[in-house]
């Protein structure tokens, strides 16, 4: 599975890489920091996480508008709740991981965890409605094609932090590829 989305990302990146030339660098630190290689395979993972937040921080310049400072904040919550519940810990770690973010430090931290949390509470209230809510928010984010991917790809390099895509975590991204009218299978899912 990790093979195939990182030739998808690979792909992605070639097809991007004129406008990568323009954006921010790309050096070590990653929009979404810190991800746990985990398994024995786990370095294609870190390698496929690093490759997202590089084609993040290279957009970094193009993401500052409110729709995908939203888009994003549902699409870590659906992806946070995927498995019908969020502990605190990992509700703190996505969080950590919102506001470490190089490019959604383009937005006030404090903007970014209370829509973040409001998406989670309404997930953990009533998950269908939630879901349901957090996907309109997502499919704002369709009128601007690379902003649609970087909410993609947001939510592929919160997936991924624990070291681990759960299948849930794989059906909440597809959903939002489906609202984003992205075909699920350029991301691998």
């Amino acid at each position: 599975m990790w093979d195939k989305i990182k030739d998808q990302a690979k792909t992605f990146q070639q097809s991007q890489g004129t406008r990568g030339a323009s954006g921010s660098g790309q050096g070590s630190h990653g929009p979404l920091g810190g991800g746990r290689s985990g398994s024995s395979s786990g370095g294609s993972k870190a390698q496929l996480i690093g490759m997202f937040k590089s084609q993040l921080a290279s957009a970094k310049n193009e993401l500052k508008s409110g729709a995908y400072r939203d888009a994003s904040m549902a699409m870590c919550a659906l992806v946070a709740a995927a498995d019908g519940r969020v502990e605190p810990a990992e509700r703190q770690r996505v969080e950590e991981l919102i506001v470490s973010n190089e490019v959604l430090q383009n937005f006030p931290a404090d903007q970014l965890r209370q829509r973040f949390n409001q998406h989670v509470d309404r997930l953990l209230a009533n998950f269908e409605q939630g879901k349901a809510e957090a996907l309109q928010v997502i499919a704002k984010a369709a009128k601007k094609p690379a902003e649609a991917r970087a909410v993609v790809q947001t939510g592929m390099v919160v997936a991924g932090a624990d070291g681990s895509f759960e299948q849930s975590e794989q059906y909440a991204i597809r959903e939002a590829c489906t609202a984003l009218n992205i075909p699920p299978s350029e991301f691998g899912v």
